[in-house]
């Protein structure tokens, strides 16, 4: 890679804003090596140069992916006005351009991935590449294999075109005893029968699932992303949480 200027490393390291790096280089607080730098637009080798910020060495890296456990009440935004932002529950020093690979719900929660690598989120959203995003999701209504069928179909959602052909499976008992049967719908609503299903889409059409399952009569209670591009949720990670995705993920990812 380029070199590229030292405030600008630093901002991309997560070390703050433009100018409150380079008040940090004016106090004399930043090393390139053993050396004191001395202005915000001195050149460093993002590979082979060695940064300390308050003699501690600053890690940086060309592009940042993260696995969040998405809550629900946060917006899928990098800023928001009114609420939390899944960037803002990433609470290490982190990069100033990261942002969310598309979005979930306010009331979705489940697996999105954080990162700054532009292509990576364009292969992963682009309708040509269908790539799979499975969900869990309780549904106020009965679904049978003639939902299963329609879903396999295209279903009618209002837009210009069907969506495309959807995987539907109704869970099991078994299977349903490792998902937390929440719902958000009213007294009423949860006095109905309710069904557990998992549902593969290749699209992200806006309330695409919730749509889906209204034009055939029923109603969206919970909605948990658990697995988009092979990359599935880890299990271990609380909602709320993230990590950075492993080697693996990167390049079930990566490869597609």
């Amino acid at each position: 890679m380029p070199e590229i200027r030292l405030d600008k490393y630093l901002a991309d390291a997560g070390q703050g804003t433009r100018s409150q790096v380079k008040t940090l280089i004016k106090q004399g607080r930043v090393k390139i090596g053993a050396e004191t730098a001395k202005k915000p637009e001195q050149k460093v080798d993002t590979d082979c140069s060695n940064v300390y910020v308050d003699g501690s060495m600053i890690s940086y890296r060309t592009v940042e992916y993260y696995m969040l456990n998405k809550p629900q009440g946060v917006v899928s935004a990098t800023k928001d006005k009114r609420d939390k932002t899944v960037i803002d529950l990433i609470d290490e020093d982190k990069r100033r351009d990261l942002f969310p690979v598309g979005r979930l719900d306010k009331d979705t929660e489940g697996l999105l991935i954080i990162t700054n690598d532009g292509q990576l989120s364009k292969d992963l959203l682009s309708p040509k590449k269908h790539v799979e995003k499975i969900y869990y999701a309780t549904i106020c209504g009965t679904v049978t294999q003639d939902t299963i069928a329609q879903f396999e179909e295209g279903i009618d959602i209002g837009d210009d075109k069907p969506t495309k052909p959807a995987k539907l499976k109704i869970l099991s008992d078994a299977e349903i005893d490792g998902i937390a049967k929440k719902s958000s719908g009213t007294d009423e609503e949860n006095s109905d029968i309710l069904s557990y299903v998992e549902i593969t889409i290749t699209e992200g059409r806006y309330h695409q699932i919730k749509r889906m399952f209204e034009a055939v009569g029923m109603k969206v209670v919970y909605l948990k992303r658990i697995a988009m591009g092979g990359v599935v949720l880890d299990e271990t990670l609380p909602c709320g949480s993230w990590r950075r995705l492993s080697e693996g993920e990167i390049e079930l990812l990566v490869t597609r």
